[in-house]
């Protein structure tokens, strides 16, 4: 009997998870905070605006890493509310450990996939910003499908965001800025804030260690800025 290969393949993902150890402090956080600020991938959608204490504008980053710029941008913006999606641990559990340490009712964090969440998850017009920061480039040629901004993904992104919103990505890898820049310009509704081609000279956001270091490798940084408009 013949074997249907496509209920064996497997989807491609844009990362892959590493083994990193917890620290402690990052492993009690998970186990003593876990429940009450990551809720569960379910697959359907999700009430956002009723996981937050005040009803705010809703800020999404995708793979907050460590969690440097999410934390510094919900101390310094506590009239918006912040939800964060990273799939590993020693990140959650760090950020976690800030929530509580800083006492910060204004950030939510989901720990799974960030493709799955957006689609399944998040309603359309629900976000009034989305953050890429320094995604995994792939560098290699036989690894671009692994790169997370594609053009259906940007075009189910801008789905979710309000009139008005905005998408922010950054990266210190020049091909993939450029790889960016196409995909979202040729993307239904987005325009480009700059201008055609024109990248985010002063960004406003705060800085991130993989922006540190590549910058310390003489890597230019490149931010792109897009809104949401009819």
């Amino acid at each position: 009997m013949a074997i249907d290969s496509t209920q064996h393949k497997r989807p491609v993902r844009s990362y892959v998870i590493r083994s990193g150890r917890l620290t402690d402090s990052q492993r009690k956080a998970i186990d003593e905070h876990w429940h009450k600020h990551v809720f569960a991938f379910e697959g359907k959608p999700i009430d956002i605006d009723s996981l937050f204490v005040q009803k705010a504008p809703i800020n999404l980053e995708i793979g907050f890493g460590m969690g440097a710029s999410l934390l510094a941008m919900a101390q310094q913006q506590p009239e918006q509310n912040f939800l964060g999606i990273e799939v590993h641990k020693p990140g959650v559990g760090k950020m976690l450990h800030e929530i509580e340490a800083n006492g910060l009712s204004n950030v939510k964090l989901i720990c799974h996939d960030a493709k799955d969440i957006v689609e399944f998850c998040i309603a359309k017009e629900s976000l009034d910003r989305i953050l890429i920061l320094f995604p995994d480039p792939w560098p290699k040629k036989r690894h671009h499908k692994r790169r997370l901004i594609q053009a259906d993904f940007a075009e189910l992104l801008a789905t979710k965001l309000r009139q008005g919103g905005f998408i922010h990505l950054a990266t210190d890898w020049e091909p993939y800025a450029k790889h960016m820049m196409v995909v979202l310009q040729a993307c239904p509704n987005l325009k480009n804030k700059n201008g055609s081609n024109e990248f985010w000279n002063n960004p406003e956001r705060p800085p991130t260690k993989f922006e540190v270091r590549g910058k310390t490798l003489g890597n230019n940084v490149s931010d792109l800025l897009f809104v949401k408009e009819d």
